[in-house]
C-alpha cells in the first residue's frame, strides 16, 4: 500500500502525459527518413548501445544500406556541452557523452550526433545545410544528408514518433516484477511496451528453454506465440516480434598504447566501473582472476583526481594486479588528463557484444527490421 501512495504523483504524471500525446493534445512529428528508436522503460541497465551497434552492424552487412548514408542520434547523456554536436573519433566522453563516443570510434563512418531535441537533430540530419546557421557549430564540410537514422534512447521522447521502436527488458527484471522509481527500476509505464514493434529481452543464459520464451511471451500479453516466427498476437490484434538476446564480453583490450600486454594474464584484478550493474562482468572476470578490490561508480561517473586516487591506492597495494573496465568508462577516463604512468601500463577494457540464442532469432530480426525500413516509404 506504501509504494502505491508514493508512486501515484509520479504514476498520474506518465499517465497524463502519455494521453495527451495519444489523443492528439500534444504535437508529435515524424521524420522525413526512416527512423529506429533504441529504448526501454527501465532505468538504464538493458543494453541499448550494445543493442544499437547489433543494429549498425546487421544494417552496414545488408544490400539495402551497406552504402548509404546511416546516422546515429543520442542525447549524449551528461556531456557538458548543449545544442546539435557532431561527434567525431577524436572527441571526448565530456563534450559528447560516453555512449555516443563508444559507437563513433567502432563506426568511424556512420555519422553520429548528439541532441536534446530530437526532432531538431533529425532536421538537421537530413538537411545538413542547416548546420551554417547553428551557434557554437563550426563545421568545414558539410556532411552528406543522413538517409536513416538510429534514435538512441528516444523511446520516451514522445514528441518525436518513431518509424519503428525495438524495446528491451532485463531478463533479470521482469517489468511485471518491478515498481516505478524511486520504489523500483521503471522510469516508465509497463503498458507503454505495446507501442514496441519489437520486443527483445536482454541478458539472457546463452540457453532458454521454450517454456521459458512462452512464458515471457504471455507476460507480454502476446498470444499465440509462434516459437519458429518468433511472432504473436497483442491484445490490439497487431502481429509482433518477441526475441531474446545474450551479452558475451571478448577479449580484453588496452585503453592506452603504453599498455603492456603481459598483464592481461595477471590473476589478481583490480575492477572499476561506472554502469547500472556490474555482475555480469564481475562473474565473467572471476573466472579468470581473482577480484581484489573493486570499485563502483554511478552510471556515467565522470572521473576526476580523488578517484584515480582511489585506483591508484589499490595499485599500489597489489602491485602485480591488472586494472580492468568497461568501454564506456574507458571513453570518460580518456578526458582525464594526468593518468599515472602506473595505472596506464596495466589498465585494459572489456568490449561487449550482444547476440541472439539462436540462429533462427538471427534470421528473424534481420528479415523482420529489413523488411520493416522497405516498406517505409509505403507507410509513410
Amino acid at each position: 500500500m506504501l509504494d502505491k501512495i508514493v508512486l501515484s504523483p509520479y504514476y498520474l504524471t506518465l499517465l497524463t502525459r502519455h494521453a495527451l500525446y495519444d489523443h492528439g493534445l500534444r504535437k508529435v512529428r515524424t521524420c522525413e527518413v526512416p527512423t529506429v528508436c533504441v529504448g526501454n522503460i527501465n532505468a538504464g541497465g538493458t543494453g541499448k548501445t550494445p543493442h544499437t551497434e547489433m543494429i549498425l552492424r546487421t544494417l552496414l552487412r545488408s544490400d539495402d544500406w551497406a552504402f548509404r548514408d546511416i546516422a546515429v542520434l543520442s542525447r549524449g547523456y551528461k556531456r557538458s556541452t548543449s545544442g546539435f554536436h557532431i561527434v567525431e573519433r577524436d572527441g571526448t566522453a565530456r563534450s559528447c557523452g560516453d555512449e555516443p563516443l563508444q559507437i563513433k570510434k567502432k563506426f568511424p563512418g556512420v555519422m553520429v550526433a548528439v541532441e536534446k531535441n530530437r526532432i531538431k537533430g533529425c532536421d538537421l540530419l537530413v538537411h545538413p545545410e542547416k548546420m551554417r546557421a547553428e551557434k557554437n557549430l563550426q563545421v568545414k564540410d558539410l556532411p552528406r544528408p543522413s538517409e536513416l537514422i538510429i534514435l538512441d534512447d528516444a523511446f520516451q521522447y514522445r514528441a518525436l514518433r518513431a518509424y519503428y521502436n525495438i524495446v528491451l527488458v532485463d531478463y533479470n527484471n521482469p517489468v511485471d516484477k518491478d515498481s516505478l522509481i524511486p520504489m523500483g527500476k521503471l522510469r516508465d509505464l509497463p503498458s507503454r511496451l505495446r507501442c514496441a514493434d519489437m520486443l527483445i529481452v536482454s541478458k539472457c543464459p546463452a540457453f532458454l528453454e521454450d517454456e521459458d520464451r512462452l512464458r515471457w511471451a504471455h507476460d507480454f500479453g502476446l498470444k499465440d506465440f509462434d516459437l519458429a516466427t518468433c511472432t504473436g498476437t497483442d491484445r490490439k490484434g497487431r502481429r509482433k516480434v518477441l526475441l531474446f538476446t545474450t551479452i558475451w564480453y571478448d577479449e580484453p583490450e588496452k585503453v592506452f598504447e603504453e599498455a603492456d600486454p603481459r598483464y592481461a594474464y595477471s590473476k589478481k584484478l583490480i575492477l572499476f566501473s561506472g554502469i547500472a550493474k556490474d555482475t555480469p562482468l564481475r562473474m565473467y572476470l572471476s573466472d579468470r582472476h581473482e577480484i581484489v578490490k573493486r570499485f563502483s561508480f554511478p552510471d556515467h561517473h565522470n572521473y576526476n583526481k580523488f578517484d584515480i586516487g582511489k585506483i591508484m591506492g589499490a595499485v599500489k597495494e597489489h602491485p602485480t594486479a591488472v586494472v580492468m573496465t568497461t568501454e564506456k568508462d574507458s571513453q570518460r577516463l580518456l578526458d582525464f588528463k594526468d593518468i599515472p604512468a602506473q595505472l596506464k601500463e596495466r589498465l585494459f577494457q572489456v568490449p561487449i557484444k550482444v547476440g541472439f540464442l539462436s540462429e533462427r532469432e538471427k534470421a528473424v530480426f534481420e528479415d523482420t527490421l529489413l523488411t520493416a525500413l522497405r516498406n517505409f516509404h509505403t507507410d509513410y
